[in-house]
């Protein structure tokens, strides 16, 4: 887990308008969420809490993984987005309505022993997905149906853009002129992640005797 970064899986529309506008977008979780125990609770907190409005946006606390690409950015145009995480925070937290929170992973056993409390759904996983280690942001109003929420950041809270290990490496190159061609963007580090086709760890296994 890291207390410096935070790692924001998405697609390469979602980045270009975040480029673009300087804009952090929070979205209905219902709308194309997998997990149909997460967006149970969330809509559990909507209904007891009364709101409106409950709006999300989801970041890892863990280093790259497999499990991140395949589920939250697959294929080749997928992105995963490193923030530092002060400076990110530092800008959220200026909107209210905002809460922050790490979500906890929980068996069913220890669900049963406990009495969970409303002011905790949103930021509760079956154990199953801890290796998301998972830092949530919610947006909630009680008196305004809000579609999506734009929150303005900084570029300069962005460390990196990783983009897909499945883009094709003569594609890449494409890409980045493109994303560096956005007003702001000129000197923004992009890679693209070699988790699954790493020179070195192929040569390091050649080397074995």
């Amino acid at each position: 887990m890291s207390d410096k970064y935070l790692w924001r899986y998405t697609d390469l529309p979602a980045l270009i308008y975040l480029l673009n506008e300087h804009k952090l977008t929070f979205l209905d979780p219902l709308w194309n969420w997998d997990d149909g125990n997460d967006t149970y609770y969330l809509s559990l907190y909507r209904k007891k809490k009364r709101l409106k409005s409950l709006l999300v946006v989801c970041f890892t606390q863990a280093k790259e993984t497999y499990h991140h690409w395949r589920v939250f950015a697959p294929g080749s145009g997928g992105v995963c987005i490193k923030f530092i995480r002060t400076k990110l925070l530092k800008a959220v937290k200026k909107q209210s309505g905002i809460r922050l929170e790490p979500v906890k992973y929980l068996k069913v056993s220890e669900l049963r022993d406990l009495k969970l409390k409303v002011h905790d759904l949103p930021f509760r996983k079956r154990y199953g997905y801890e290796q998301e280690n998972e830092f949530r942001m919610i947006y909630e109003n009680e008196s305004e149906l809000v579609p999506k929420l734009d929150i303005d950041i900084s570029l300069s809270s962005i460390e990196r853009v990783i983009l897909s290990p499945w883009i094709h490496p003569d594609l890449s190159d494409h890409v980045n002129e493109t994303i560096r061609s956005i007003r702001g963007c000129s000197k923004l580090s992009i890679v693209r992640s070699t988790l699954i086709g790493n020179k070195e760890w192929k040569r390091l296994g050649k080397d074995a005797v």
